[in-house]
């Protein structure tokens, strides 16, 4: 696939995540946070042209994307959104009908070097994400002396951005897509088959991004609520209905400084790799 085509796919699905009303998350429908949709858009924008170029190695990718965002909207919208869509887009351009998506993706995670990482750690300390903290091994302060791959084993247990590198997308290939295109076949429109991908991940794992701010504190309340949520969405013909219990959940969130952004993270990977894959099996 052309660079042009991937930076196309990758900024609809960035754009996509932005139309689904993510409680707790910057939306079309709300801002919060000290962000707004106008912030998430430049950031897409910018961040497309390192990601879909074939000649950066895959740590390139990723700093030179948190490096244009970081210039142009001067806080961390999207580093989770880039770590997990970096492999997708360099996967993309080696993939075809005889080479599956996934397995493509294994092996652009199994090739990491220390040199990715050493981009990465660049990029994680540019980007400044909230709660980051210190760690005892491959601290991102500190030089890196192990592939990018392993870095991500070290984190898999904290940080679930890290445990999809480790299990080759397992979340997002064995659970999202196939919510995703389930929802986009009862309801017909992309921004609520990506919510139901929100809140289903929401309502089963706790938010990486809210866990280093916080701990646990909020998380069995938030997949209470995203129970909630998944439940009348399950019933529901028509999630327009649904807008007033979206934006009381979104308030709540809110008024406590939740932000899910791991989770939407993963929504926009999610709508990536669900493009990708249709166009390689068209």
């Amino acid at each position: 696939m052309a660079a042009g085509q991937l930076a196309e796919l990758y900024l609809e699905a960035c754009e996509i995540e932005l139309q689904a009303f993510k409680p707790g998350n910057v939306s079309v429908y709300a801002g919060g946070h000290d962000m707004t949709v106008e912030d998430f858009r430049v950031s897409a924008k910018v961040s497309a042209k390192a990601l879909c170029n074939p000649a950066l190695s895959l740590g390139e990718k990723i700093y030179h994307g948190v490096k244009a965002t970081r210039e142009a909207v001067g806080c961390n919208t999207n580093l989770g959104v880039i770590l997990l869509c970096a492999p997708l887009l360099q996967a993309a351009f080696r993939c075809g009908r005889s080479l599956p998506l996934r397995e493509s993706l294994r092996q652009v995670l199994n090739e990491t070097t220390i040199a990715d990482a050493a981009f990465a750690f660049k990029a994680i300390t540019l980007a400044a994400p909230g709660g980051l903290g210190a760690a005892d091994e491959q601290d991102v302060a500190r030089s890196a002396s192990v592939t990018l791959l392993e870095a991500m084993q070290m984190a898999r247990d904290r940080d679930r951005i890290a445990l999809q590198y480790c299990t080759a997308y397992k979340d997002i290939f064995d659970f999202a897509i196939l919510r995703y295109n389930s929802r986009l076949n009862q309801w017909g429109l992309k921004k609520w088959a990506a919510l139901a991908v929100y809140t289903g991940l929401l309502s089963r794992y706790s938010d990486s991004h809210i866990v280093r701010k916080y701990g646990d504190r909020y998380s069995s309340w938030v997949a209470e609520k995203m129970a909630l949520l998944e439940e009348a969405l399950e019933k529901s013909t028509n999630p327009e209905q649904l807008e007033p219990m979206l934006r009381g959940i979104d308030q709540a969130f809110k008024s406590q400084g939740i932000n899910p952004g791991t989770s939407a993270d993963l929504t926009v990977a999610t709508v990536l790799a669900a493009s990708l894959e249709d166009f390689y099996t068209d």
